[in-house]
């Protein structure tokens, strides 16, 4: 394939990928029909089953997009970074219809005859290694194995999602993250490294920042 056929070819994959996202996130599912989804781009029918096969295959590509969607901090390593990404991800499930769709999706998977477990295996990857970077600069507790824990934290992250939407819709999403670290963070880091982290919405989401004062002339 040409590649400009290729880059076309993605194009028309990722429109179809984002505007069933929407749809998924939206009517769930059951809800969800092909036609939804069809009515949000300008692409025929064929073009989605030649992408993606069925419904089915293409509910697990959005489940599976998750972390494309996020926006995983560059700035930070080890426990920094995995406290602020996972900040990160509690503001953009408010806001990201693909990471949405994709967490619904993996919750609901069992309705439309799935089980697939890569959503989750991906998270714990991802966190394992920032972990494992944590563990390399001597940032983690003796006995603190980033395989566990990184298992533990994708098991909590999913109860406190689930918990947050059903309550308030997400809105306190964040903050419950914030708890999870502060109840956390004694049991997993080193004392030293415990003094060095900052856990704080402040710090991912740059609308919440106090405004720094002008220095007086």
């Amino acid at each position: 394939m040409a590649k400009g056929q290729q880059e076309r070819a993605l194009a028309t994959r990722r429109i179809l990928l984002l505007a069933a996202a929407e749809v998924f996130d939206e009517y769930g599912y059951t809800g969800a029909g092909i036609a939804k989804i069809l009515q949000r781009t300008d692409l025929t029918a064929g073009a989605l089953y030649f992408h993606f096969g069925s419904k089915q295959g293409l509910a697990q590509a959005v489940m599976n997009a998750q972390p494309e969607a996020l926006v995983i901090p560059d700035d930070a390593k080890g426990l920094q970074k995995l406290v602020d990404l996972l900040l990160t991800w509690s503001f953009q499930l408010q806001r990201d219809p693909l990471l949405r769709a994709g967490v619904r999706l993996t919750d609901e998977q069992a309705t439309f005859g799935m089980r697939d477990v890569t959503p989750y295996s991906t998270w714990r990857t991802i966190m394992q290694e920032c972990l494992e970077e944590a563990r390399g600069a001597a940032e983690l507790r003796a006995g603190a194995e980033p395989e566990t824990v990184a298992k533990f934290l994708v098991g909590a992250c999913t109860g406190l999602q689930t918990y947050s939407q059903v309550e308030t819709g997400r809105e306190d999403l964040p903050e419950r993250v914030l708890d999870m670290w502060r109840l956390t963070l004694p049991g997993i880091a080193s004392t030293e490294a415990i003094k060095h982290l900052e856990v704080s919405v402040e710090r991912v989401d740059p609308a919440l920042r106090t405004p720094r004062e002008e220095p007086k002339p």
